[in-house]
């Protein structure tokens, strides 16, 4: 196997099944050496009896790829550490890190546990800090080394943390979360020679193939616009160094469609120079209105 990624060294989250399984395919296609780094859970986050990390290591080493499991559980300090050091120690490098891992517990907000809200932010949230954290620790210190690295991050986010998910307010902050994540990483870790960026992506997953059924069922004939393998390209590349000064960036992608994602900017603006009273202040704010771009519809409503 040999590509844009031969001889980089790719850990890729949640990569037993669905985007991360393709991912890992993806990355192993084009040389890479895949860590294959999956929990084995339920779409609840609770642990399987099988182990979806070591089918797809199996699978890319079946294929004439190099890749080995990893079932640490990255939302804890000693998961995201030893998924960082089973790289380094097995290939003795770590070039990209792909976040990918999370599972879905929807519920309409005065439905939500805190249970739920808590168990959905610490995997998708807490689960790319810490990996994002021991990854940059050793890519800083190779870099103050004078080994300067040519390392890639890419996050993932979702629509619902751009525009809002009707039963998914735990979801949609962590994936909110996750942006904001992914701009400051980038501008941080610039300096060591990491690029961080994220991606949207829409694709039939267990996570969303019930869900959303209708848009997610793949199609009698045709292309099949919806299968998680469409998303892979860009990671690929984003984890490589064809990307080279692309960072800080959101990506929505679907099928063959790829949208650069334009965030939170100034817009219409006044300035009285002044303190307003509440009454000019929302004159002022319906007069703005009138001038903005609409929002976006949150997904569902």
């Amino acid at each position: 196997m040999s590509g844009i990624c031969d001889g980089r060294v790719v850990v890729v989250t949640g990569a037993g099944r669905g985007l991360g399984r393709a991912h890992a395919l993806a990355f192993a296609a084009e040389g890479a050496r895949v860590v294959v780094n999956d929990l084995g859970v339920g779409l609840d986050g609770v642990p399987g009896p099988d182990s979806p990390a070591r089918q797809v290591a199996d699978e890319i080493r079946a294929a004439g790829g190099t890749a080995l499991a990893h079932g640490g559980d990255i939302a804890t300090p000693q998961g995201a550490a030893s998924l960082v050091t089973t790289a380094l120690e097995t290939y003795g490098r770590l070039d990209t890190l792909v976040n990918n891992a999370g599972f879905l517990r929807d519920r309409m907000l005065v439905n939500l546990d805190e249970d739920d809200w808590d168990a959905v932010l610490r995997v998708h949230l807490k689960g790319h800090f810490l990996t994002l954290k021991h990854a940059a620790s050793h890519w800083r210190a190779e870099a103050k080394a004078g080994r300067t690295p040519t390392a890639r991050v890419v996050n993932t986010a979702s629509g619902a943390g751009l525009l809002g998910s009707l039963g998914q307010g735990n979801y949609s902050a962590a994936k909110a979360g996750i942006v904001g994540l992914t701009l400051v990483a980038a501008a941080e870790l610039a300096r060591y020679g990491v690029q961080v960026n994220a991606i949207a992506p829409a694709a039939r997953t267990r996570m969303t193939e019930h869900t959303f059924a209708a848009t997610m069922a793949a199609p009698e004939t045709g292309f099949d616009a919806m299968a998680p393998g469409n998303v892979s390209p860009l990671v690929v590349w984003l984890g490589s160094t064809a990307s080279e000064g692309v960072t800080g960036r959101v990506f929505e992608t679907e099928g063959g469609r790829i949208t650069v994602m334009e965030g939170w900017r100034p817009g219409p603006t006044a300035d009285t120079g002044r303190r307003r009273s509440p009454a000019e202040a929302g004159e002022t704010a319906r007069k703005l209105l009138a001038e903005a771009e609409p929002p976006g519809r949150v997904y569902g409503a």
